[in-house]
């Protein structure tokens, strides 16, 4: 089964009750996080692989989202903890108002702006989206945002020693009540029955920050991850005072990534360790109310919900494009952490090398950007700094920028509207829509808006064909980008591939 073949049978139903049971069957974890499993018998829910005895066909049915479990009265399996799963697919690869919902929803935005500014944010009304969202879902915005709170408290309770009360406002309750039901309705477990359960591995290790604003993660992802490619891209963007790769022998793939986030309530820094089948993160200087918005975004980051063998299988199809898929198995598209700071960093990149776009990246971060205080440091000694925001590029970029001055006024203008709100791109966005937006604007063109959307909307099919290296990768190999249909809907794997397939020619380790 893959995420492309998607049809709704009932409210709330995944697809496919054959396929579905034959992955139960299996105890094939690649569909973790692509349904979930509710069973008549015992009155819970669980994740495909679940270790337990697979129950009668009769017994079960398959639901896309925990939330549909939770509202037809199952709790979360003990066993096999449902909700540490990777996230779905569906959300990027489809396009409709339901998978762009759902990105917004786990960005935490009906906790910040209620159910009105979620439905304001897709160009809906709020009547309109809760009945699209039952039906399509199984469930409402706002029991869709409960099932996001319930694993935000989850994390916190078990990965945490913050006392309970804050652990619910951190988590996004109203009140203690509130919180102290939901814990109860979805785990079937009081708060502190559930901090008790919690396994070695999600216990605080005790080397571990303890500070107030820290916390340490584990991510799970669908293998394989191609972690040398990631490493490359990370590497060769990272903007000085913001982010950093850093050689360590003693860290599992020896290497971890720094990185200052900027969050709703506030910067903080994350700082990833890649394993095999797993990322291990720590949050640090963190408001905890930010905790689901920068798990879900650094996830975006790393693609780390990628249908990552649909892609390969689809796209292994084509006999000229196959070695390329298959001698580099779980490659991602590199997703982003803030729209507005991916729009600038992409402009500066227009027509230049790398380096080039380096250095004008690093004028903008070390002028402008806001230092962390508290002495913290980001890797060379060097005090970390948050992104300028775009009002501050708006403001005093003309005085930091070098180089034409019509490719100035063009990122000052981008600036301007984004500052302005004149342009709102974001994580549930229509793809095709921010790339008209993005078109409109003075000094961005094709490849800056396809890149873009790319990258902020997760949509896996965005062929870069107008980009050089993907070009020259797809002559070397004979391949005619006008006719690449049958690549879809992962054709930004493709443009991938290709990058990587050029690169690892002209001698990087990718």
């Amino acid at each position: 089964m893959t995420t492309a073949s998607v049809e709704h049978t009932v409210p709330g139903s995944a697809p496919d009750f054959d396929r579905c049971y034959r992955a139960l069957q299996a105890r094939d974890a690649r569909f973790d996080g692509q349904f979930f499993v509710t069973v008549r018998t015992t009155g819970i829910y669980c994740r495909p692989s679940c270790p337990a005895q697979t129950p009668r066909p009769h017994n079960v049915a398959f639901v896309l989202t925990a939330a549909a479990a939770q509202q037809q009265g199952y709790r979360a399996c003990r066993r096999c903890a449902p909700d540490a799963v990777p996230g779905s697919p569906l959300w990027n690869v489809n396009a409709d108002m339901s998978a762009r919902a759902m990105r917004l929803i786990a960005d935490g935005v009906v906790e910040r702006e209620g159910v009105g500014g979620l439905a304001a944010r897709l160009k809906y009304s709020p009547r309109h989206l809760n009945r699209v969202l039952t039906d399509h879902l199984g469930a409402g915005p706002l029991a869709l945002a409960r099932a996001h709170r319930a694993t935000n408290a989850r994390v916190l309770i078990q990965c945490t020693t913050l006392p309970m009360s804050d652990v619910a406002f951190a988590a996004g309750f109203a009140s203690i009540r509130q919180f102290n039901d939901t814990i109860r309705a979805v785990f079937g477990l009081t708060p502190t029955e559930l901090r008790r359960l919690r396994s070695g591995r999600d216990r605080p290790h005790p080397e571990a920050p303890s500070a107030p604003g820290s916390v340490s993660l584990r991510l799970p992802f669908r293998a394989p991850y191609r972690w040398t490619w990631m490493r490359w891209f990370l590497s060769a963007h990272a903007a000085a005072g913001v982010e950093t790769v850093i050689d360590d022998a003693d860290a599992p793939l020896g290497w971890r990534f720094r990185r200052v986030i900027n969050l709703p309530h506030g910067s903080a820094i994350a700082e990833i360790e890649p394993h095999d089948d797993h990322v291990g993160v720590v949050l640090s200087r963190l408001d905890m109310r930010d905790l689901g918005a920068a798990v879900n975004r650094l996830r975006r980051l790393l693609d780390l919900d990628a249908d990552i063998t649909a892609a390969a299988e689809t796209l292994a199809d084509d006999p000229t494009l196959r070695p390329v898929v298959e001698t580099a198995p779980g490659l991602r598209v590199p997703g982003s952490l803030d729209p507005g700071e991916t729009i600038i960093r992409t402009m500066l990149g227009q027509q230049v090398s790398l380096a080039a776009a380096r250095h004008q990246i690093d004028r903008l971060v070390d002028a402008l950007g806001e230092a962390l205080p508290d002495g913290a440091t980001s890797g060379a000694d060097r005090v970390p700094k948050a992104f300028p925001t775009s009002a501050a590029i708006a403001a005093a970029g003309r005085e930091v920028l070098r180089g034409p001055r019509r490719r100035i006024d063009a990122v000052i203008g981008v600036a301007e509207a984004l500052a302005e709100g004149r342009v709102e791109p974001h994580a549930g966005v229509d793809a095709s829509d921010l790339r008209a937006q993005l078109i409109e604007l003075p000094g961005i063109g094709p490849w800056t808006a396809d890149i873009v959307t790319m990258r902020v909307t997760g949509d896996p099919d965005v062929l870069l064909a107008n980009d050089l290296v993907v070009a020259r990768a797809a002559a070397d190999l004979g391949l005619d980008l006008r006719d690449t249909h049958h690549w879809a809907p992962w054709r930004s794997y493709a443009t991938m591939h290709l990058w990587r397939y050029r690169l690892a020619g002209a001698g990087e380790d990718v």
